[in-house]
C-alpha cells in the first residue's frame, strides 16, 4: 500500500517536472546563443570595422600649391573687405612660404610706411612677391622680417620660406598677420596691382584642407582680360598730404600729344601669363 502511494507520488512529481520544462528536441538547447567574447573579455556580437580609405583629389590643374602659412593656427576671412585680398591672422614669428614654386620678383625688406603720409606703395610693410610657374603674382605683406640674402631673381619652391610673420606698414598697432593678394605681372609703379585683384580664400580653403591642384591661374586670366593688364587704381588710392614728399600714387603722367598705344601683351609693360 506504501509502495503504490510512493509510486504514484513519484510519477506526479515527474510530470511537474515535465510540464515546467521548455519543450524542444531531446539533445537541442533552446537557449539563446552566447556571443563570443571580445578583446577584453566582453561579449560582443559586432563585427570590426575598418577605417575608410581615403581617396585622393582629382588632380585640376599640372600645379601644386600649398598654405602660405606654415606650421602655425592660422585664420582669415572668407569674404571681400574693401580690396579683393585676405588678412590671415597667425601669430609673429609664424613663417610666410611660397604657395607654389615660382620666381621672386619684389622684396621689400625696410618698413617705408608712415601713418603721416600713408603712401598707398608702402602699406604693406615688409613684403615679397613671386611670380608662380602658373604665371599668378603672389604678395605677403605686413611682415615681420624677410629671409636674409632673399632678392628679386631668385627662384623658389613651394613651401619655401620667405619671411615671418609681423605687422608691419599700415598694421601697426594691430594683431599680427599676413596680407596675402594675388594678381598678375605688372611693372612696380602699377602697385594697386599688387595688392589684390583675384579673391584668394577659395583657394586658400582648398590648400590647406581640400585639393591642393585648384589653380587661380583661370580666374587672374579672365579678370585681367575684363579689366586689362594694367587697370586703374580706384580704391584706397590717395595719399595723406605731405610738405616734405610728393604723392606718387599714380605712375608718371604722359604727354598729351598723341602716341603710340601699348599693346596689353608688349613685354615691356607687363609679362603674360
Amino acid at each position: 500500500m506504501r509502495s503504490g502511494r510512493l509510486a504514484a507520488l513519484l510519477g506526479a512529481a515527474c510530470l511537474a517536472a515535465s510540464c515546467g520544462a521548455p519543450a524542444g528536441v531531446a539533445g537541442v538547447s533552446t537557449s539563446p546563443p552566447t556571443p563570443p567574447a571580445g578583446a577584453n573579455g566582453a561579449a560582443t556580437g559586432v563585427p570590426p570595422v575598418e577605417d575608410p580609405v581615403r581617396v585622393p583629389p582629382p588632380k585640376l590643374s599640372p600645379y601644386t600649391y600649398v598654405f602660405p602659412v606654415k606650421d602655425c593656427k592660422a585664420s582669415y576671412a572668407r569674404k571681400l573687405l574693401v580690396l579683393p585680398k585676405t588678412t590671415i591672422w597667425a601669430g609673429r614669428g609664424c613663417a610666410f612660404v611660397s604657395p607654389v614654386d615660382g620666381v621672386v620678383t619684389e622684396v621689400n625688406d625696410a618698413n617705408r610706411w608712415s601713418a603721416s603720409t600713408d603712401r598707398g606703395q608702402d602699406r604693406e610693410g615688409r613684403f615679397v612677391s613671386v611670380r608662380g610657374e602658373d604665371g599668378v603674382v603672389y604678395l605677403g605683406g605686413h611682415l615681420d622680417s624677410v629671409e636674409p640674402g632673399l632678392a628679386p631673381g631668385a627662384k623658389v619652391k613651394a613651401g619655401q620660406q620667405l619671411g615671418k610673420v609681423g605687422n608691419s606698414g599700415n598694421a601697426q598697432g594691430t594683431a599680427t598677420n599676413l596680407y596675402f593678394a594675388m594678381s598678375w605681372p605688372a611693372p612696380p609703379q602699377y602697385w594697386w596691382i599688387r595688392r589684390g585683384v583675384v579673391p584668394p580664400w577659395t583657394y586658400l580653403d582648398a590648400w590647406d584642407d581640400g585639393n591642393r591642384t585648384l589653380s587661380p591661374r583661370k580666374e587672374a586670366l579672365r579678370l585681367r582680360q575684363k579689366l586689362g593688364p594694367l587697370p586703374k587704381c580706384v580704391k584706397l588710392c590717395a595719399s595723406q598730404p605731405a610738405s616734405s614728399a610728393p604723392d606718387q600714387q599714380q605712375p608718371p603722367q604722359q604727354s598729351h600729344k598723341p602716341t603710340k598705344t601699348t599693346k596689353p601683351d608688349d613685354p615691356k609693360v607687363v609679362i603674360p601669363l
